[in-house]
């Protein structure tokens, strides 16, 4: 860590060569970048810290030039250190969408937020090529990590032959209704802690390099579904509409897609979501040590028994969830 320490300070010293500076931790994401506030001249700036994620480095600033050239708000790359892993990045505050939020403006910041996506889904590639595509093989190894890591590791599950095959045939339902969607450009983490309040009262996005090309419907579902916070039906259905409106406005969809057809695929890709971050967060503590994501886990389980509630192919999911995990569940939430 010293030897971490001292390097970061080597490349923040090339920018400041006769200045002090100062540097404070920032809460991580949820993968293995830190993030330090750099403080000096009375300005400051955000410094990223991925040693060992080159590649992940060289797609965050090839995203971020393709956002920035879609119109979209996000950090302006000030230095770059790829041999170190190191970002230097323009400070957009510390005040997340998710902790302004509140019942009489959740309205207005959300249409503010989907008005955003238009502007996602035109980025299909940037200067490292085209967006890799959100396809079965994705899709796929995605639904599994709710199996590894939620219901093997986390509730040490057995999970018998006729089950595994029911499962199987759940996640072959997610993946053909994703793949029948039309395909744009997709944010994949598209919620509230993702989206910052700048001082004019746009939106600024971040965490995006990890774009694909994939389902219409995903990034809104991502925010109206958040993870982290729970909104009243009717008020997802309300803005889940305006979507849809604005898809057809945008021919994406046909004029006579109908309501019920988009809910059933907005929701249905809401549980392949829900059930990858199910195992996501249950893979943070037991891999990573991060235990913060363990309270959200009940939240993100009822979205996950709210839908399966609803459609009849889903039934049989819905009853060994209710049966055989959700008793197991509870016990591990005391």
């Amino acid at each position: 860590m010293a030897d971490r320490i001292a390097e970061i300070c080597n490349f923040l010293q090339k920018q400041w060569p006769n200045d002090e500076f100062r540097l404070d931790p920032i809460s991580g994401d949820a993968s293995f970048r830190r993030y330090f506030r750099v403080v000096a001249n009375g300005q400051s700036w955000v410094l990223m810290d991925a040693p060992s994620l080159l590649d992940d480095s060289q797609r965050f600033m090839a995203i971020c030039q393709a956002y920035a050239t879609a119109g979209l708000q996000v950090p302006h790359i000030v230095a770059v250190d790829l041999t170190a892993g190191l970002l230097l990045l323009s400070d957009l505050g510390n005040d997340l969408l998710q902790f302004s939020l509140n019942d009489e403006n959740v309205k207005v910041w959300y249409r503010h937020a989907l008005g955003l996506l238009p502007a996602v889904r035109q980025v299909k590639q940037s200067q490292v090529g085209e967006l890799p595509k959100f396809d079965s093989a994705f899709l796929h190894r995605e639904l599994q990590i709710f199996n590894e890591w939620f219901i093997a590791k986390h509730l040490g599950l057995t999970v018998s032959a006729v089950k595994q095959d029911m499962i199987a045939q759940v996640f072959a339902l997610l993946t053909t209704s994703a793949l029948a969607q039309p395909q744009a450009g997709m944010h994949r983490d598209f919620h509230s802690r993702n989206l910052m309040i700048q001082p004019d009262q746009r939106l600024a996005v971040i965490d995006f390099q990890d774009a694909v090309l994939g389902p219409v419907s995903y990034d809104a579902v991502s925010l109206l579904k958040d993870c982290y916070l729970t909104w009243p039906t009717e008020l997802v259905s309300e803005l889940r509409e305006e979507f849809l409106l604005q898809l057809k406005q945008q021919g994406l969809v046909s004029e006579h897609y109908s309501s019920a057809q988009f809910k059933r695929e907005f929701d249905l890709m809401g549980l392949q979501r829900h059930l990858k971050v199910l195992g996501i967060f249950c893979r943070l503590w037991h891999r990573d040590g991060k235990s913060g994501y363990l309270a959200d886990l009940p939240r993100v389980f009822a979205y996950v028994l709210e839908t399966c509630d609803q459609y009849i192919e889903l039934a049989e999911f819905a009853r060994w969830l209710r049966l055989e995990v959700e008793p197991v569940f509870s016990r591990s939430q005391v």
